[in-house]
């Protein structure tokens, strides 16, 4: 690709690592094609957040592509992961540590997959206090970390599947497709108090949005080597 392709607009599919923020994502990818071509600025953005402990498909739009995000970003996402049930964390996630635990006895196969029933379709969700959302200014995860508590509206997402891949002992694997606004770790916390348990996010991985496929995406080290840059220099 030439430096007008990427000023006219790409759309890059990008397979985001773990640990990796979807900013610094965007930014590996803004400073390899502005050191290739030697341009001052470009036009970089992505089309939908990934968490950092989430993997998989990021959409990054360069140049004039970079008109079409909301456009991206309004598209069914499909996502993998792992729920465990049996126990809490204040973030949902693994982003914090376990805090409370819940009997799981009584949890079957059966009941899992007969719970799953209550989440399809158009459902209100209160995204999680560990997030980049804004209340009266201030981001939501502020608040948490200041251990203040704040009342967060819930607001209506569509889940059009919530498949149950496999189940070993505490840990539920699923796939689910969601619409634009939900929150996989949301789902995983009500999950578990549908159970009559608790339980938590314990892995994710975006697969699709629209029809993009991660089969199809690269690593940002991928990426570098494509332009013919070498990957270390740019860490």
């Amino acid at each position: 690709m030439t430096k007008e392709d990427f000023l006219e607009g790409q759309t890059l599919l990008i397979d985001k690592p773990l640990g990796w923020s979807s900013f610094q994502a965007v930014n590996s990818i803004k400073w390899s094609i502005r050191r290739k071509f030697e341009l001052k600025k470009i036009k970089v953005g992505h089309a939908g957040t990934l968490d950092p402990l989430a993997t998989g498909l990021l959409l990054i739009c360069t140049g004039k592509s970079t008109k079409t995000i909301n456009e991206l970003q309004g598209q069914a996402k499909e996502y993998t992961g792992t729920i465990t049930i049996g126990s809490t964390t204040p973030s949902y996630d693994l982003e914090t540590e376990v805090n409370e635990t819940f009997p799981t006895d009584h949890i079957t196969e059966a009941l899992i997959v007969e719970t799953t029933k209550q989440f399809i379709g158009e459902i209100a969700q209160a995204p999680p206090i560990f997030s980049a959302l804004k209340k009266d200014g201030k981001r939501l995860y502020e608040y948490a970390r200041e251990g203040k508590e704040v009342e967060i509206k819930k607001r209506l997402i569509t889940i059009t599947a919530f498949d149950i891949t496999s189940i070993q002992n505490n840990i539920i694997s699923f796939r689910v497709t969601c619409s634009k606004g939900t929150y996989i770790r949301s789902l995983a916390h009500d999950f578990g108090l549908a159970l009559g348990s608790g339980a938590h996010l314990s892995s994710l991985r975006r697969t699709k949005i629209g029809d993009f496929n991660v089969n199809n995406a690269i690593t940002t080290e991928a990426f570098n080597k494509l332009l013919n840059l070498n990957s270390k220099e740019n860490l």
